[in-house]
């Protein structure tokens, strides 16, 4: 069994690595070792994530994908978390989230339980994995509604400026790749995207 560690972020200013040293001190708390990382800066609610089904792809039978909360997994729609729930049970990969204490089961020894045991656990697990997918994407919802709602009032008062730029972000970035570092670099230092280093990097062009 290897487990395989998904880090997610919404966005670039993010940091999608931040759950890094909670995932490795839960894998060691059970006994296990994380075998790899793939970390990426995407909204949950879109099905279309490359590292996230890189993952998958390079999964196998009886690994474990672990996520820090399963809103770091899907705020999907109905229809796309069915889709990417069939992935995964295709690879037969089980899911383990900080935030499910049943899903933990995965991580201990099943030596000695009967297969009526495991199959109680797994059904109970799948459908509390189903639920807090729903309540994922109610938040992810019920956020967009609110921020929409204050964009418009916003636009109505004559206030509304868009999403304003990180300066102290930009600043820490053009400090590092004046030091030096790579653009690549420069991301995992301060924390971000790679993509928002290079946005950073062209207001000095």
């Amino acid at each position: 069994m290897f487990i395989r560690a998904y880090l997610r972020a919404s966005t670039d200013s993010q940091d999608a690595s931040r759950a890094k040293q909670s995932l490795i001190d839960f894998a060691s708390e059970h006994g296990h070792k994380i075998a790899s990382f793939y970390v990426e800066n995407e909204s949950g609610s879109k099905l279309d994530r490359p590292e996230l089904f890189r993952l998958l792809e390079d999964s196998h039978e009886g690994d474990v994908l672990l996520i820090e909360g399963v809103d770091r997994l899907s705020r999907l729609s109905q229809e796309d978390w069915a889709s990417l729930k069939a992935t995964i049970a295709a690879k037969k990969v089980t899911v383990v989230s900080l935030d499910l204490s049943t899903s933990h089961a995965a991580l201990k020894t099943t030596d000695g339980m009967d297969d009526f045991t495991k199959g109680m656990i797994a059904a109970v697990n799948g459908m509390l994995l189903d639920m807090l997918a729903v309540v994922a994407r109610k938040d992810y919802e019920d956020r967009r509604r609110r921020q929409e709602q204050g964009i418009d009032k916003a636009k109505e008062s004559g206030v509304y400026k868009g999403r304003q730029v990180d300066q102290k972000l930009h600043a820490r970035i053009k400090d590092c790749v004046a030091s030096g570092y790579s653009l690549r670099k420069t991301a995992t230092i301060v924390g971000c995207a790679l993509s928002t280093v290079q946005r950073a990097m062209k207001e000095v062009v």
